[in-house]
């Protein structure tokens, strides 16, 4: 399977507690909910998308539960995330969760050197297995190589603190291989990039015969 990466970002790169201000206030965030704002019909469209791909969803604890508490709620079967959440195969990451707080559908825990497990995961056959929010996961399996696919919603507001999906990461390169401006005229944009290398090539412009040149 491939592992993607699915999220929402700010232009700074923040993707902590889009959705609300009580979603994710660990480390003193307070400026929760910043993606409200500018969203508008249709701009979140491609989740649905995303989650068709899904032949399994991982997940860290904090987004496991968040999305636990709110995902049940939605019986329409026509919502292919609900679809995918509550009746999907799902994994949680954690050293603490009891396999019956992590009641939920099809749900398995993983526990122990969750990288070696994603490994392993990776070599089974199906389609895509998918991170959904959960910073501190994706950032682990990042700095692993383990990422295949990002697909990012990124939003034109600079957020100014809280977790940055990127900061501090291992370097990798990466080609965009789908993108769109979003409807609603806010300036939100759909990314899709895919791994290309573990780091950026390097190069530099200088001056040849008068002209510009890159080396």
């Amino acid at each position: 399977m491939e592992l993607s990466v699915n999220t929402f970002v700010s232009l700074d790169g923040v993707m902590q507690g889009p959705g609300s201000p009580d979603e994710d206030t660990s480390g003193g965030f307070d400026r929760g909910g910043w993606l409200v704002p500018h969203s508008s019909e249709g701009q979140l469209d491609p989740v649905d998308g995303w989650f068709a791909r899904a032949d399994a969803v991982l997940l860290g604890r904090t987004t496991f539960e968040l999305m636990r508490g709110y995902w049940p709620q939605v019986t329409d079967p026509d919502n292919p995330v609900a679809t995918a959440l509550n009746g999907g195969r799902k994994y949680v990451a954690s050293t603490t969760l009891a396999d019956a707080d992590a009641a939920w559908g099809n749900t398995i825990v993983l526990r122990g050197d969750v990288v070696e497990q994603v490994r392993r995961l990776k070599e089974q056959p199906g389609g895509e297995l998918q991170v959904h929010g959960s910073w501190r996961l994706a950032r682990s399996l990042h700095d692993a190589g383990l990422v295949d696919v990002y697909r990012l919603i990124q939003f034109p507001v600079v957020v100014g603190a809280g977790k940055r999906l990127f900061d501090g990461a291992a370097p990798a390169s990466y080609r965009i291989t789908e993108s769109a401006v979003l409807p609603g005229g806010a300036g939100v944009v759909s990314l899709t990039l895919r791994r290309s290398g573990d780091a950026p090539a390097v190069g530099a412009f200088t001056v040849v015969d008068g002209r510009e040149a890159i080396a």
